[in-house]
């Protein structure tokens, strides 16, 4: 597991953490002008609270769906500031999401938001499991950003209309204060014989291939075997730097050897 902040001294709004049987990835999203006023606690404690309980449920429910799982999850962090935040203000803290457990020999994955889950198949290509919907909506929204001043006043009014967005029927989906944002999450399940392994990424990690297209993801999934997730990010740095690009928090978790003995 690697996770690196957007520059150095910046906090990492990323979580990524690991139990015997399953690995989590969490990319927070929120940090606006105001958001203090708005949740005290902040991106960075929503996504590691959101990380760690997941990681605390994992283990101890087999049984129950990865659904399931994030919608208490959700709950629980929820509960945890709704006496103190305004949970459902739009630039209240949110996260992409991205799960895989491994339990009697099959492997279940869950992506909620613009994470990126790949499955590493024995005797496929790989398999890339990803929800667009985040994507498409902010499209419909970037010439407006484009054509004013970052921090400006309308500039945020415009961020807060594209966040108006999330978890509603014709908008995108991610984990922040209503538990059935879960249900509307990317999700499957193989047999863990079909697989190698499996990577889980932010998308500050992913954009090395979905935004640059400097490799395709056999060719990732070869670095990954060879140098690990560092070198992968290490690569996304200096695509950032000749596009002139703003750099984001990027994370990665590099599952081989799945088995559940």
């Amino acid at each position: 597991m690697t996770s690196v902040p957007a520059r150095p001294g910046r906090v990492n709004e990323d979580f990524v953490g690991a139990v015997p049987t399953a690995a989590v990835v969490i990319d927070g999203a929120g940090g606006f002008a105001g958001a203090d006023a708005v949740c005290r606690h902040g991106v960075t404690w929503y996504a590691h609270r959101l990380g760690g309980t997941l990681l605390g449920l994992l283990p101890l429910a087999q049984g129950r769906s990865l659904p399931a799982l994030l919608a208490e999850a959700i709950e629980q962090v929820t509960d945890e500031h709704r006496d103190t935040c305004d949970v459902a203000d739009p630039i209240s803290p949110s996260a992409t999401v991205a799960i895989l457990r491994v339990s009697g020999g099959i492997v279940d994955h869950l992506v909620l938001g613009d994470s990126v889950l790949v499955l590493d198949r024995t005797d496929a290509a790989p398999l890339v499991v990803s929800d667009p919907r985040e994507v498409v909506v902010s499209r419909s929204y970037l010439p407006a950003l484009q054509a004013v001043a970052e921090g400006s006043d309308e500039h945020r009014r415009i961020l807060r209309d594209l966040r108006a967005n999330r978890n509603r029927r014709g908008g995108f989906w991610v984990a922040k204060d209503d538990p059935r944002a879960a249900d509307e999450a990317v999700t499957g399940r193989c047999p863990i014989s079909e697989l190698t392994g499996a990577v889980l990424l932010s998308n500050g990690a992913s954009r090395l291939v979905d935004r640059f297209r400097l490799a395709d993801w056999p060719a990732v999934l070869a670095v990954l075997a060879s140098h690990g997730p560092a070198e992968i990010i290490h690569r996304v740095r200096g695509a950032e730097a000749r596009a002139a690009v703003a750099a984001d928090d990027a994370t990665i978790a590099h599952c081989t050897d799945l088995r559940d003995d």
